[in-house]
């Protein structure tokens, strides 16, 4: 049973991050710290939660802050984006792996895979609301997606099997989006 909830706790904050890959290695580093719900002591994976990594998170997180509020290309800025989610997917899966005494290798492809799944769901779906908002509200969406990374990645680290649903939800989300892709260009092609 403990592989199936070190997995669940991988699956899941390898998924908080790929919806907003900052917060959710910041606050799984702080837990891990203080020993709250995840350690990495002793699993060779410390540097998950020692302060010279959390900090180089937080000097990634402000740089993305800077960037996205600046007029550089959105298309670089995703793909950066979908590269440290992805990273950092992979170190927080393999770390709860490792720290649940399993090997780490799987952690790290599940990892990115399942933050990249998350990417694949959120990313369209965040882009679909902005563009049925007004700027105001539009820019709310960051705070709700960041306050989404949070709680998934809590209940990832204390109710492990969760995030099980949170993951399986992630491919509903990407499903249905290819869906509605496929029924809006079939409808096009009707117009010719």
């Amino acid at each position: 049973m403990s592989l199936v909830l070190d997995i669940g706790q991988g699956a899941g904050l390898a998924g908080a991050s790929g919806v907003r890959p900052f917060l959710p290695p910041l606050l799984a580093g702080a837990l891990a710290r203080a020993d709250t719900g995840i350690d990495f002591d002793g699993s060779g994976w410390e540097f998950l939660e020692e302060p010279p990594f959390l900090l180089a998170v937080l000097a990634l997180a402000v740089a993305a802050y800077l960037l996205d509020r600046s007029r550089f290309d959105r298309r670089w800025i995703a793909i950066g984006t979908a590269v440290v989610a992805g990273a950092i997917g992979s170190l927080l899966f393999a770390g709860s792996m490792a720290a649940g005494e399993h090997s780490p290798v799987i952690g790290i492809v599940a990892g990115l895979l399942c933050a990249l799944v998350a990417q694949a769901a959120v990313v369209p779906l965040l882009s679909r609301a902005a563009g049925r908002l007004d700027d105001g509200a539009a820019g709310l969406l960051g705070v709700y997606a960041d306050t989404a990374a949070l709680v998934l990645a809590a209940i990832a680290i204390f109710v492990e099997p969760a995030a099980f649903v949170a993951l399986l939800a992630s491919v509903f989300l990407v499903v249905r989006g290819r869906g509605r892709e496929d029924r809006k260009y079939a409808g096009l092609r009707i117009l010719r």
